[in-house]
């Protein structure tokens, strides 16, 4: 529920209100923030992973989600680019947020 919220957009103190107005549970914004950072550490790590030089098959979609930007919610297009490597095995290479879908990338 946490990593929810967060990924929403919530700040680590409105998390930890919502969860004392919603299920009763007392949660300081302390222990919110731990969860999230240990999620940034692997979100950073992931990003730096290493790719393989080749990728034989590419699949390419875009979803749209609600993001907040500026205080706003609006829609984005998140592009999602799976690659399967020549073992067979499919590997997210990347996401991409853009205002609308389509085939050029900034």
């Amino acid at each position: 529920m946490i990593l929810s919220l967060y990924a929403r957009g919530m700040t680590t103190r409105d998390i930890s209100t919502h969860l004392k107005e919603v299920y009763g549970s007392e949660v300081s914004p302390a222990p919110v923030s731990k969860i999230t950072d240990v999620v940034a550490d692997e979100i950073t790590s992931w990003q730096n992973r290493p790719l393989d030089d080749v990728y034989p098959i590419l699949y390419i979609d875009a979803l749209i989600v609600k993001v907040r930007d500026g205080g706003m919610v609006t829609n984005k297009a998140a592009h999602l680019v799976i690659g399967v490597d020549v073992d067979g095995i499919k590997n997210v290479l990347g996401i991409w947020l853009q205002d609308s879908e389509g085939a050029k990338f900034s």
